[in-house]
């Protein structure tokens, strides 16, 4: 069934009103009518399964016909702090960190950062957009927040008053794995994964997680792309602490 968000609750409430982009998709690209069913996700993460009443060009309207609490929410939040990459990198981060679980993303400009965000009001629109959709494709209850970029002191202060755990893996880590430290870490409500960019993290970037309480960890002894470490470091912590 076709999967919608809209960002209020529905509690007491008979009837859904959606609109923005997913009225054109549900009329033109779907092409759904009165009495077709959809299932649409508010901002307390119900599913409301609803029988659309009537199609506009600027609004769908839909009866509620039942609720049900999504499960679907990994127990843990997690956080995901990228380092900004080149080209198209970030978009693919969006859209399967999204899938795996996260809650938030946040793209972040580091020292070797070698890609600039020069509209970063549109470069976060867009990505919240890849964020929707992939929440549609996955069934999640929520979609997670896309951030703004910013500095690498901005997110580790932000990280260190936010977060019960905290995960830095680093390619010159070579002692402590993130295996062990997810398996002593107990039950944390809240997890932040911060990934370097191409370059890797600056020394000085690490010092300053470590002295932000940050455990600094190893994720084996292959270096793996800007990309594919957060999914990586993602699917370890799922594995471990989240719902699978």
């Amino acid at each position: 069934m076709h999967r919608f968000f809209v960002g209020f609750p529905t509690a007491g409430l008979n009837e859904v009103v959606i609109e923005g982009d997913d009225v054109t998709h549900i009329s033109r690209v779907l092409r759904l009518k009165e009495d077709d069913e959809i299932t649409v996700c508010d901002s307390d993460g119900t599913d409301c399964i609803c029988s659309i009443s009537s199609v506009s060009k600027t609004e769908v309207r839909a009866w509620i016909l039942l609720r049900n609490k999504t499960s679907v929410e990994p127990p843990v939040k997690v956080t995901v702090f990228q380092g900004v990459p080149k080209g198209d990198k970030l978009d693919t981060v969006v859209q399967k960190c999204v899938e795996l679980g996260a809650e938030r993303i946040v793209p972040v400009a580091m020292k070797r950062s070698v890609a600039q965000v020069k509209d970063k009001d549109k470069k976060r629109q867009r990505l919240q957009k890849i964020a929707l959709e992939a929440a549609k494709q996955s069934s999640r209850a929520i979609v997670p927040e896309v951030c703004d970029v910013m500095s690498f002191a901005e997110a580790i202060k932000l990280a260190a008053s936010s977060y019960e755990l905290k995960l830095l893996p680093y390619e010159d880590e070579s002692v402590l794995s993130i295996k062990k430290v997810l398996k002593e870490a107990g039950t944390p409500d809240s997890i932040c994964i911060f990934i370097g960019p191409e370059g890797g993290f600056d020394s000085s970037e690490v010092t300053l997680a470590r002295e932000n309480g940050f455990s600094v960890v190893s994720m084996g002894p292959r270096i793996m792309r800007t990309e594919t470490a957060p999914l990586a470091a993602l699917t370890a912590v799922m594995y471990e602490l989240g719902d699978w």
